[in-house]
């Protein structure tokens, strides 16, 4: 990684790991997110911390400083505006966008990236459900919980689905659920098995992928810890 590139990567990760869930970030949990040695991290961190960005506790969290956040959020801005151009003007799927992404985001001028914002008409959420921070830095995260967190009986929507495996997100399009699709939660099969969901409508169209269904679905624990919803605002 170049030095910058790689500064930039760290402090995304790191806010990437608590944005949804409060679970602070050790040097052993980003060095497998970011699939580097746990001595190279441990490294990095130091270097970071030397910069204002982090603090850490030796064998505890990383935390970001307020430098550390608004470098994260720019990023985030960058990275998610990309994936969304990419699915609304180039017909990837929302399943494609994340390694582009990854790739652009350190290149795009501050220029180019307002511009394609203006073209996008100010988005606030990517293809996946992540808010879009403004270009003053500023955050509207989605009250949401876990789908297997959801009270059996409820209808829920759909507000985010982790892009971290493209072959889940391959999935759950065949099978319906995308941003916005309208699950009732009919519970847990006996004796530990699959969790059962009705689905309703949902917004495929953002993810350029086929026909909606509706019925029921069975979701095993991946698909369980990849989708968040909004419960009680369904419409």
């Amino acid at each position: 990684m170049k030095s910058q590139t790689a500064v930039e990567d760290y402090v995304k990760v790191i806010y990437n790991h608590t944005e949804w869930q409060n679970v602070p970030i050790t040097t052993s949990a980003l060095a497998a997110r970011l699939g580097l040695a746990a001595s190279s991290v441990t490294e990095m961190v130091k270097k970071l911390g030397a910069q204002g960005l982090v603090t850490h506790v030796p064998y505890g969290a990383v935390t970001l400083t307020v430098p550390g956040t608004t470098l994260a959020l720019r990023m985030l801005r960058r990275h998610r505006l990309i994936e969304t151009w990419l699915v609304r003007q180039y017909g990837y799927g929302w399943d494609e966008v994340h390694d582009e992404a990854e790739v652009l985001e350190h290149s795009l001028s501050d220029r180019l990236l307002d511009a394609i914002d203006d073209q996008l008409g100010h988005p606030v959420r990517d293809p996946h459900g992540d808010p879009i921070p403004s270009r003053e830095g500023t955050i509207v995260q989605p009250r949401a919980v876990l789908l297997r967190d959801a009270t059996e009986g409820v209808t829920a929507r759909v507000v985010r689905i982790s892009d971290s495996d493209p072959t889940l997100l391959r999935h759950l399009a065949a099978e319906a659920i995308t941003l916005d699709s309208e699950l009732t939660v009919l519970g847990r099969k006996p004796f530990g098995g699959s969790f059962v969901v009705r689905v309703g409508r949902g917004d495929l169209g953002e993810q350029n992928e086929g026909e909606q269904n509706e019925g029921e679905r069975d979701l095993g624990e991946q698909a369980l810890a990849s989708i968040w919803v909004s419960v009680g605002q369904a419409e």
